[in-house]
């Protein structure tokens, strides 16, 4: 194989460890069976423990008795680096707190990765009955899910429209209610009101509503989210969680403003 070649199977190992890594990383430290990451990947068994194998070695995913993966202990050496600089969830617990005490239901702060939403923390509120489609680590192309909309909705037309096209096959793959003309419906909604809704799309009698997060240079960096059973979202409840949402979130920019009080 000629120099040129090498180069783009070498890179293609690199892309290919690095899905599988984020693969398993989204399942929120749960162990994840070789068919999940064969069926999620499109790879090869052998190919996909070839690479497993080589992340193994390095510390970052380890494999359990029963022959599932989950992150390993260099994820969290990586991860407590990147918490230095990427600090949304640090200035976001207070907020994350008082939504869930207020609301009574689960509150939850998700960032942006590309044309993604990773979900970073959920907080529980005190009614009994939860929702739990949503868990630190998941990983929802922009547009599916109340905060992965209202990261879509604070992008610029074409922004969002280049994400809509990079996440086309995975939507159809994945999310199959969620295609171009319902994201696109969806958007222009959330837009319009400042806020967005998911009425229980992504998983039955489970709704949520979210508002973007600003980074300092106002570029959209992530979002809040509440979710909730159906019947505790109300159309006349909406308006008010989407309130104390925008309230957080102003909180949440202001923290990130150099030498501004909070």
């Amino acid at each position: 194989m000629d120099t040129n070649g090498k180069s783009v199977a070498g890179s293609q190992s690199i892309d290919r460890a690095l899905m599988l890594l984020s693969l398993i990383s989204t399942h929120g430290g749960k162990e994840v069976p070789m068919p999940v990451l064969t069926r999620e990947t499109g790879l090869s068994r052998p190919t996909v423990r070839r690479i497993l194998l080589a992340l193994i070695r390095s510390g970052y995913v380890e494999q359990s008795p029963e022959g599932a993966y989950y992150p390993g202990p260099e994820c969290l050496i990586a991860g407590t680096s990147a918490a230095r600089r990427h600090t949304l969830l640090d200035v976001s617990m207070e907020s994350l707190l008082r939504l869930a005490d207020a609301s009574g239901d689960s509150s939850f702060v998700s960032i942006r990765r590309g044309a993604h939403s990773v979900c970073l923390h959920r907080e529980e509120g005190g009614f009994p009955i939860r929702t739990h489609v949503l868990q630190p680590g998941a990983r929802h192309p922009l547009g599916v899910g109340a905060g992965a909309m209202a990261i879509l909705s604070a992008l610029s037309e074409e922004e969002a429209q280049d994400v809509i096209d990079a996440t086309r096959d995975e939507r159809a793959a994945q999310f199959p209610g969620f295609d171009d003309a319902f994201l696109l419906n969806e958007l222009a909604i959330a837009r319009d009101r400042g806020w967005s809704l998911n009425p229980g799309m992504y998983v039955a009698n489970s709704w949520a509503i979210g508002v973007p997060v600003r980074g300092p240079s106002g570029t959209a960096l992530g979002a809040l989210s509440i979710a909730a059973i159906d019947s505790r979202m109300t159309p006349d409840r909406q308006p008010q969680l989407a309130e104390m949402l925008k309230s957080e979130a102003a909180r949440i920019e202001a923290r990130q403003r150099p030498n501004r009080p909070t």
